[in-house]
């Protein structure tokens, strides 16, 4: 960190709510389900991925992982636009994370692929518009903290004028 850097902190609470009267005695005798908290802001029902014995019907950590990779770009995007002046009308996202288990059970994630399918108004220049996915990759704060490769495959819409 240089002397110009700021840092910036972020405190979670995660508070296991699976204890169903005998703790960890045996592996298949708890539940995964746990409480993500942040002060002053709805609480996050987690638990793992089904496949780890969790509940489908909550966040897992690797959904929040691809969940903050993208909005991270998208946020970082919404910036350049604005700055810019490419009016984005519309952002949607479809990403995919591709997670690894070794034989020895640990994992990792391989890559994370993002989808954004923005939409500008007419008058937008495209090809900037474009342009400013790499720009937002390179500045996203969680892209540039994973040991893995965020690929980024866009595509911007012009949007036609409504004629009133």
């Amino acid at each position: 960190m240089e002397a110009s850097d700021t840092s910036h902190s972020y405190r979670v609470g995660v508070q296991w709510t699976g204890n169903l009267g005998t703790g960890t005695r045996t592996y298949t005798g708890y539940e995964r389900a746990h409480v993500v908290q942040v002060q002053g802001k709805p609480p996050l029902l987690g638990s793992s991925d089904p496949q780890f014995r969790g509940d489908g019907s909550r966040y897992n950590p690797e959904e929040l992982l691809v969940a903050s990779l993208a909005s991270c770009h998208m946020l970082w995007y919404l910036h350049l636009c604005a700055e810019a002046s490419i009016v984005v009308t519309d952002y949607c996202d479809d990403a995919v994370g591709k997670m690894i288990v070794q034989k020895n059970s640990s994992g990792c994630f391989a890559e994370v692929r993002l989808f954004p399918q923005v939409t500008v108004e007419q008058s937008a220049n495209a090809l900037l518009a474009d342009q400013l996915h790499d720009r937002a990759h390179q500045l996203c704060f969680i892209a540039n903290s994973v040991n893995f490769p965020v690929h980024i495959q866009a595509a911007t819409i012009q949007k036609q004028s409504e004629v009133i």
